[in-house]
């Protein structure tokens, strides 16, 4: 939930009889009882803020001295908030001035919370930066002070934490580079909140495998427009395939050869002719980009492609052929669109550099009316309703050339299935993140389409 999904949830809450305070005891103790399992009786320093954050760190702190820990709270200003005073007044242990805090084995930041928009001080950031580095494990309560919450935006030059608990709900920064990479192992405490978001995290996928009565057709037909460069077109066709399609075409101009004989190119002459082909009723989803060149050709057969009944899959040179008329290239075809750009090639799209994800893909998917799949360590998907998932799964050796021409061939095999464009890239873009994980590292594109048969059995 962002800062206002979650200030309003709270709300609610609050409306129906539950105090603040209540609130409070039950994000504290359930972060206290969180850091008790994880470090049990290691000594503790909780920097607490002014506010309801530093207040969740008053009852974490009381909640582990009543199990014995060795804890103190470090503060450099007294509540400001009622919760916080009250949360302040059942504290028994010793609160230290901030500039006299010396550091503790376990760093428990309390800070700042959900709904930082500016920088921490120097003057207090310099101590939380002493504090922090001088001790063994460090724990963030709900964010780690110095990160904006709905972004991904480092406020601060903040270290990596060991570990952050998420209060109530998790936050889009949890999930958002560059502040995932400070969060450290990712946990969360429900203290009842009712949560009510267009923004979810990716999940594995519930997949139907084949019945008796399906044949290659009805498995769904992909056909590859190829163009420039045949490696990118090929290895596409080839994940297609992996990933379920009941049947893979490549069209393309001759003298192009098929990756594996199963797969079947059929040449074109011209673009009538590829027109032709395109117009198939049994063709059930296109792919256009991995290696189609930035020429005249390329551009017509973008043309061509788009105006296709099927759905359609545009990736790398496709989109960057199409640039700043891509939203409306799409927006009028009869068949879904889904579009996998990483960020270069998302700024050619709109002509700006991208500034915040979630609020970016979601709005290039609503002016083309199509599916926006943002890639990156942190891959956005986002549908033109609003709908938006945030891809929690990482790898980092997907970071290889040929693992982009690999998505778009695994997204347009699960389109090609008939569920809606969201869903397919979705199921893509999971299946495409577990097969890197399952390669093991630094694997070619090669090997992680020999991944995808094992991931598709985790889903059935």
């Amino acid at each position: 939930m962002t800062a206002a999904e979650m200030k309003l949830a709270e709300q609610r809450l609050i409306d129906s009889g539950i105090s603040v305070q209540e609130l409070m005891r039950r994000a504290g103790q359930g972060a206290a009882q969180m850091i008790w399992r994880i470090s049990a009786d290691m000594p503790t320093l909780v920097l607490c803020g002014p506010g309801n954050n530093g207040g969740d760190g008053y009852v974490i702190a009381q909640w582990l001295l009543e199990k014995d820990v060795d804890v103190s709270i470090a503060a450099p200003l007294e509540p400001t908030t009622e919760a916080a005073q009250h949360a302040k007044s059942l504290w028994r242990g010793r609160t230290i001035a901030l500039t006299d805090a010396q550091p503790a084995a376990q760093f428990v930041d309390c800070l700042f919370g959900t709904g930082l928009t500016r920088s921490v001080g120097d003057e207090w950031f310099g101590h939380f930066s002493r504090l922090f580095a001088g001790a063994k494990r460090r724990v963030a309560v709900d964010l780690p002070s110095g990160v904006g919450s709905d972004h991904g935006t480092l406020l601060n030059d903040i270290p990596a934490f060991d570990t952050t608990i998420a209060l109530g709900a998790f936050k889009p920064s949890h999930f958002l580079e560059p502040a995932r990479s400070k969060m450290g192992n990712l946990v969360g405490i429900d203290i009842g909140i009712a949560t009510d978001s267009d923004l979810e995290i990716l999940s594995k996928p519930e997949i139907s495998a084949p019945t008796s009565q399906d044949q290659k057709y009805s498995r769904g037909l992909v056909a590859v427009v190829a163009g420039a460069m045949p490696g990118a077109a090929q290895l596409t066709a080839m994940a297609a395939q992996k990933a379920g399609a009941g049947y893979v075409k490549i069209f393309a101009y001759s003298g192009f050869e098929s990756p594996h004989p199963s797969i079947v190119v059929e040449t074109v002459k011209d673009m009538a002719d590829l027109r032709q082909k395109l117009s198939d009723k049994r063709i059930s989803a296109i792919i256009l980009g991995p290696g189609l060149g930035r020429d005249e050709r390329a551009k017509d057969l973008l043309t061509t492609a788009i105006a296709a009944d099927a759905p359609l899959v545009i990736d790398a040179d496709g989109l960057t052929v199409a640039g700043p008329q891509f939203a409306n290239l799409v927006k009028e075809r009869s068949a879904e669109t889904i579009a996998t750009p990483h960020a270069g090639e998302f700024a050619s799209l709109t002509k700006e550099a991208l500034h915040y994800k979630l609020a970016d893909s979601c709005k290039l998917a609503k002016q083309a009316e199509c599916t926006i799949l943002l890639k990156g360590s942190d891959t956005v998907i986002a549908s033109p309703e609003g709908k938006v998932f945030v891809s929690a799964q990482t790898c980092p050796w997907l970071s290889t050339a040929g693992s982009g021409d690999v998505l778009t061939g695994i997204i347009a095999s699960r389109l090609a299935t008939g569920v809606s464009a969201y869903k397919a890239t979705c199921e893509g873009q999971w299946l495409h993140s577990r097969a890197g994980q399952l390669a093991g590292p630094a694997f070619t594109p090669e090997m992680l389409i020999d991944q995808l048969p094992a991931t598709l059995q985790e889903c059935l």
